[in-house]
């Protein structure tokens, strides 16, 4: 009988035991949910962020890229681009009180000005002025609920699903939101604007605005586009809600990222640190023999009818994979016209992979073509030629 008090006894401080680990075991984080909290490997300030390649689409760096945030001026990227989509970018209207009332930055605008759709774009994507976004939203739409329309239309276009606008110029709204994933097909698909790309790719740019319209110089506020090579843009954006918002492009070896930070105390840096990691992930490959004609091009008028058709220069491009099938697009004119350079530029070789662009280099002529002489002129040398030839005989 004592016997099996002793071993119940044991068995129960077993159980208890048992019962003890579990609970440590379950109290204690996972393995995923650690995983889950290790540190950003960049350290970027930015709450969130993401690295794109504009041309396969391919998320190269994300952190909380699909969480909904407040944007601020970053929003004025879609409001120009809708803007200059409209077309005549040299149209130009009257500025009204209801255009240029508005808080925050400005591009100087003031009711009665003449103005022009191409002086307001600059105004938004250099000076990030408010009153250049609620012009161009009234100019366009009558009113700003309905530009905001136009502005989400546009937006689900192109694929930014987790994106609400409200106001042109990205000031604080109930509702203002977007993500920076979002933002950044939002910055690829507005620089395929030459336009838009033309404009913020700027340090300073020279306008005319006024009553009478004089000129003005307007600097761009994103410092990366003087400080950091290949930078083509594209948008800086503050509020106190929004935190720094930066939207920014950068080209190097053919390969174009576009990079996104929300909420950066530390934007500049954090945009410096995601393109060095992004383009380090890229290796260059030779596509073509510079050295070697690739075509011959007619020639109309000429001393001869064709003439040899060479790249301008041996086309790399920048990959992360090496690609597959390789194919050549070359774009030339059917003929062209003597008299002719030796290297003149003559059309345009383009290297894909897939629908995936991976090099364009342009197209030369290997030697001059003279003009054809006269038939009289001709006949008169080759005769000439002729006599000469005898008496060296």
């Amino acid at each position: 009988m004592m016997q099996k008090k002793i071993l119940r006894k044991a068995a129960i401080a077993l159980a208890l035991y048992l019962l003890c680990i579990c609970l440590v075991w379950l109290s204690s984080p996972s393995v995923s949910a650690q995983e889950e909290k290790l540190p950003d490997p960049l350290a970027l300030s930015a709450r969130h962020a993401v690295l794109l390649d504009a041309q396969t689409m391919q998320v190269l760096y994300a952190k909380e890229c699909d969480a909904q945030a407040a944007v601020a001026s970053i929003t004025k990227i879609m409001t120009a681009l809708l803007l200059l989509e409209a077309g005549a970018p040299e149209f130009t209207f009257i500025a009204t009180d209801a255009m240029v009332r508005v808080e925050g930055t400005s591009m100087g605008l003031h009711a009665g000005d003449i103005v022009s759709r191409y002086a307001l774009a600059c105004g938004m994507l250099m000076s990030s002025g408010n009153d250049a976004a609620n012009a161009a939203a009234i100019h366009l739409a009558g009113s700003l609920p309905a530009f905001a329309d136009l502005m989400n239309r546009r937006a689900a276009e192109i694929g930014m699903t987790r994106t609400h606008f409200v106001t042109p110029s990205g000031l604080d709204a109930e509702g203002h939101v977007s993500t920076a994933y979002d933002m950044a097909l939002l910055g690829c698909e507005a620089l395929q604007n030459p336009v838009f790309r033309e404009i913020c790719s700027q340090t300073a740019i020279r306008v005319s605005y006024g009553n009478p319209p004089y000129p003005r110089t307007l600097s761009n506020h994103n410092r990366l586009v003087r400080e950091l090579p290949g930078c083509v843009g594209i948008k800086t954006g503050f509020t106190d809600r929004a935190g720094r918002t930066l939207v920014s492009a950068v080209e190097r070896g053919g390969r174009l990222l576009v990079a996104v930070t929300l909420r950066a105390p530390d934007d500049w840096e954090d945009h410096r640190k995601l393109y060095g990691y992004g383009f380090a992930q890229y290796h260059p490959i030779a596509l073509d023999d510079a050295a070697q004609p690739v075509a011959k091009i007619p020639i109309a008028g000429g001393g001869m009818s064709w003439v040899n058709v060479m790249l301008y220069e041996a086309p790399i491009a920048h990959v992360r994979v090496m690609p597959f099938h390789i194919y050549r697009e070359l774009l030339l004119r059917p003929f062209e016209y003597a008299p002719l350079q030796a290297g003149k530029i003559v059309g345009v070789a383009r290297y894909y992979s897939g629908d995936v662009l991976l090099a364009e280099v342009p197209l030369v002529l290997q030697s001059a073509v003279e003009p054809a002489r006269p038939r009289e002129a001709q006949v008169k040398r080759g005769l000439w030629g002729r006599v000469r030839a005898w008496f060296r005989r």
